[in-house]
């Protein structure tokens, strides 16, 4: 699942603080003319983008159709020319839209040509750090944001541009002192939001639930609210509670329709509830409005656990063949269980050459080695995907599955068990390999085995 990344992705900064990123501060057209009545699209996108909120997409395509026109006569407002470029950027990212990318960078370059960064022009230097985290190239986006930072260490926005850059380095403690930064700077909803992902990522469950809670309480606008029900169903999800997952999916679709990670959210719990019509419709449903590449592996995986093959090959397909940016992990994946596990290996070295060291890469790494037939390596990175705190079933399953592999059937046992302790529903195709592993393991033995046993402790003499 980010989220993710791109949290993904995107799961980058949220998709809310990577148009604020910017600091957006007005619309120029408007500007002299006093304010009006009610405010325009393009306005509202502004307003929200400065409370740090998500704006609605319609009102985001009319900030994005207005600055073009505006630019169009005033090709030298280096301001403008980042507003544009991060609401590209922000659109891609909540769209599943590569597209939009290259438009985001022409337009910051520009911004930054307009007035460079040696003249202080940290609204483009933010929208690039932005930019490269919704691409997943973590290493770009830590160096712009620690530019930022530097030169204005107050300026909040770069906070979330940090944390997911430095997690997407597998950096855990530097991603939680920028949420400590972030914290000390700014409230609000958005900041709930990123304190309810870190609490996840740390294995604090109700701490995490909690925050997000209070992220859908202080929500200002009907996405933004959508936002925070869409974690607290993914937070249930997770924890293998579908039916409170399903509702707080369903909050969130009636207040904005094409919610995408809500549609998604949504198929993944009535999978998961066994309710596989409706959840192949769901994913149909949830694929047409935000194609992720994570999203076409889950979708793949429930049709080829109910033998819709042809399906499943058409989903596999599009993510092998689709033009992603920030999608190494579910690229792995996809060889790694469903193609050519020694091409899994090879990428996802290089994922960890690059120093994307995530717990997401690790997970990916040692599972692609354990299928291609290095289960003595894989080990290492399982323990590095299940041991920094994040309580994730898929992880713990690999995990078991590579020490049944290495005979180690004691670890195996507890970890196959945990998983499907963790959430009996992780997966429509694996969770089913979890419980039959499990069950060929066998009961544990009624007695510890002879070279565990103590000899017995002789009477002491009185």
């Amino acid at each position: 699942m980010k989220t993710e990344n791109v949290s993904r992705t995107v799961l980058a900064a949220g998709a809310g603080a990577v148009l604020a990123a910017t600091a957006l501060l007005y619309v120029p057209e408007f500007a002299g003319q006093g304010p009006p009545s009610a405010p325009g699209p393009a306005e509202r996108a502004t307003i929200a983008a400065r409370a740090g909120a998500q704006a609605a997409l319609p009102d985001l395509a009319a900030l994005i159709t207005d600055r073009e026109k505006w630019l169009r006569a005033h090709p030298d407002d280096e301001a403008s020319w980042a507003e544009l470029g991060t609401a590209y950027t922000e659109r891609g990212s909540r769209l599943g839209d590569a597209r939009d990318y290259p438009r985001a960078e022409r337009a910051l370059r520009r911004s930054l040509a307009e007035r460079p960064a040696a003249r202080g022009n940290l609204d483009a230097q933010l929208g690039l750090g932005a930019l490269a985290g919704a691409r997943g190239d973590w290493r770009t986006a830590r160096e712009w944001g620690e530019r930022v930072r530097k030169a204005d260490p107050r300026r909040w926005p770069v906070y979330p541009v940090l944390m997911d850059a430095y997690n997407g380095l597998g950096q855990y403690e530097a991603a939680r002192k920028a949420m400590e930064s972030l914290e000390e700077l700014h409230a609000g909803a958005v900041v709930r939001a990123r304190a309810a992902q870190t609490y996840r990522d740390r294995g604090w469950r109700e701490d995490a639930d909690a925050a997000a809670l209070d992220a859908a309480a202080l929500a200002e606008t009907d996405t933004e609210k959508a936002a925070a029900l869409a974690r607290l169903g993914d937070l249930a999800w997770e924890r293998g509670e579908p039916e409170e997952a399903l509702g707080r999916f369903g909050a969130a679709l009636r207040l904005v329709r094409d919610h995408g990670p809500s549609l998604a959210g949504r198929a993944r719990a009535l999978a998961a509830l066994g309710r596989t019509d409706e959840a192949v419709r769901a994913w149909r449903a949830a694929l047409a409005r935000l194609p992720l590449p994570e999203h076409l592996l889950e979708a793949g995986e429930l049709y080829e656990s109910l033998g819709l093959d042809g399906d499943a090959r058409a989903s596999y397909e599009r993510l092998r063949t689709g033009t992603w940016e920030g999608a190494e992990v579910a690229l792995g994946l996809l060889d790694a269980d469903h193609g050519d596990p020694a091409a899994a290996v090879a990428r996802m070295r290089a994922e960890w050459a690059r120093g994307h060291r995530s717990v997401r890469v690790a997970d990916a790494l040692g599972w692609a080695l354990h299928r291609s037939g290095a289960s003595k390596e894989a080990l290492g990175y399982a323990k590095i995907a299940t041991e920094e705190g994040l309580r994730s079933a898929l992880f713990t399953y690999h995990r078991g599955e590579i020490e049944r592999a290495l005979d180690q059937t004691g670890p195996a046992r507890r970890h196959l068990a945990e998983a499907l302790r963790i959430n009996p529903g992780f997966s429509p195709l694996h969770a089913g390999r979890a419980e039959a592993a499990l069950a060929a393991l066998g009961p544990l033995p009624d007695e510890l085995p002879a070279e565990l046993r103590r000899a017995p402790t002789k009477p002491r003499p009185d």
